[in-house]
């Protein structure tokens, strides 16, 4: 076959995100809350409290799943569903509109600044420059990190936010946009992920190759034709000259 695209999940496809995304989630409402306490303090309102006392992470993450079932089109939507989630406990809580609004998007540009503290494994720096010089590469990702503050952000030349389109995978609709965009057609494009639901499903109902990222998960029987397993995204250039053929 002649590959013209390869399209990647980002989120424990290039990195390992289970770490980042734990110390994003707490650190962010603890910044929140000392935050806001001092500036209370400064204001002498104290006799609100304290943000995180009356209204503890758990009640934040409570918040956010209501939402999400209350607007299902923004489930996959990540930012929009903690900046309202945290705009509804701000008032909740005491401050008036036009303060909530403030601090909940001062706490989403900390929440984004820890988001970044990504480490993508080291093979994977001089594995995007290498494939970029031979295809299209493009990122199809559920997650919210703002992709275009990485360094590997330019070896993409389309970065699709499932999530912010309001069409998260497995939704057909952003590799389709990705595809459009990369100007390749589903038999001559590879995506590369880690969930067999989100990254491989969707890619072999629309036609594409699927490179599955899987050190660990189980598979009972075969992979369907098209689908290759591996167990670290270092493996994946080995793969691209397997498919490529000789010459």
């Amino acid at each position: 076959m002649t590959l013209q695209a390869i399209t990647f999940d980002l989120d424990d496809t290039l990195w390992d995100n289970r770490g980042v995304m734990a110390r994003t989630e707490t650190g962010h409402y603890a910044w929140l809350d000392a935050a806001l306490d001092a500036w209370l303090a400064r204001r002498g309102d104290t006799h609100l409290g304290r943000f995180a006392e009356r209204f503890p992470l758990a009640a934040y993450q409570t918040s956010r799943r209501r939402l999400a079932e209350r607007y299902p089109l923004r489930r996959g939507d990540f930012s929009w569903l903690r900046e309202r989630a945290l705009v509804e406990l701000l008032e909740a809580f005491g401050l008036p509109r036009s303060a909530a609004w403030l601090w909940a998007a001062a706490t989403m540009a900390r929440f984004h600044a820890l988001r970044l503290e990504v480490s993508p494994h080291p093979e994977v720096e001089p594995l995007l420059a290498e494939l970029g010089g031979r295809y299209r590469l493009g990122a199809i990702t559920n997650g919210n990190l703002a992709v275009h503050r990485l360094a590997l952000h330019r070896h993409f030349r389309v970065t699709i936010a499932a999530g912010e389109i309001q069409a998260p995978k497995p939704d057909a609709r952003p590799f389709l946009a990705a595809l459009a965009r990369l100007a390749t057609p589903p038999s001559r494009a590879l995506h590369v992920g880690d969930s067999w639901q989100e990254d491989v499903l969707p890619a072999l109902r629309l036609g594409m190759h699927a490179a599955w990222i899987a050190a660990d998960t189980p598979h009972a029987g075969d992979l369907p034709a098209g689908v290759f397993r591996l167990q670290h995204v270092r493996e994946l250039p080995a793969l691209v000259q397997r498919l490529e053929g000789p010459g």
